[in-house]
């Protein structure tokens, strides 16, 4: 991010409702206990996907990929009074700190914590979804699409992170990652069950809406 992006971006996080307390306890945590903090959604998209879901109202959300679970906290804060937001995190060694902070934030009764394989556990999930959203395996987006499209609600709201993958879909980079990120892209703007949109907000995010 050059000085003068960093600026706005800084700007607009100023100028924004800052986060509950209990999300600066677990931004410092996971700056202090995992190897890629830059993983986190951050105070900025975070406001973003808390302000969505409180406009959604969403009864039932889907997270792929928690990390530690910056983006659950924030999207959980929409959820109507008997709402349930399940998560998928691949990696078991974040169990521990996913768990610490839900319960810290006095989620833990609103949200289910799955670890393992999205692809396996997606199918397993009982209900149409108001609010998804991907933050998981890039690689994997186009196949949770797929088993995702049909399991949304009417009106039902799909995101997902890392889109524009560092600018990469743009500059003609040919990596795996990026031709199939742009492939993602296309395929979900090409699909007319959706209405989609890519907002510029950070790494890019990707909405799409269920007709």
């Amino acid at each position: 991010m050059n000085a003068w992006i960093r600026k706005i971006h800084d700007y607009c996080t100023a100028h924004s409702t800052p986060p509950p307390e209990t999300l600066y306890a677990l931004e410092r945590e996971t700056h202090l206990k995992t190897l890629a903090p830059q993983m986190l959604s951050g105070p900025l998209q975070g406001r973003f996907l808390a302000m969505l879901s409180r406009l959604v109202a969403p009864k039932y959300i889907l997270e792929v990929g928690t990390f530690t679970g910056y983006g659950a906290h924030c999207l959980a804060e929409g959820l109507v009074a008997d709402g349930q937001l399940h998560t998928i995190e691949g990696n078991l060694e974040l169990a521990y700190l996913i768990k610490k902070h839900l319960e810290l934030a006095q989620l833990d009764e609103h949200v289910t914590l799955h670890l393992g394989d999205a692809k396996e556990i997606i199918p397993t999930l009982p209900y149409p979804f108001d609010l998804v959203f991907l933050d998981g395996n890039k690689r994997e987006y186009d196949h949770y699409f797929d088993l995702l499209a049909d399991q949304m609600s009417p009106g039902g709201i799909l995101l997902a992170d890392n889109v524009l993958w560092s600018g990469k879909v743009v500059s003609g980079e040919t990596d795996q990652d990026t031709v199939m990120i742009d492939q993602f892209n296309k395929k979900v703007l090409a699909d007319e069950r959706f209405n989609s949109l890519i907002l510029p907000l950070r790494d890019g995010l990707l909405m799409a809406q269920r007709c």
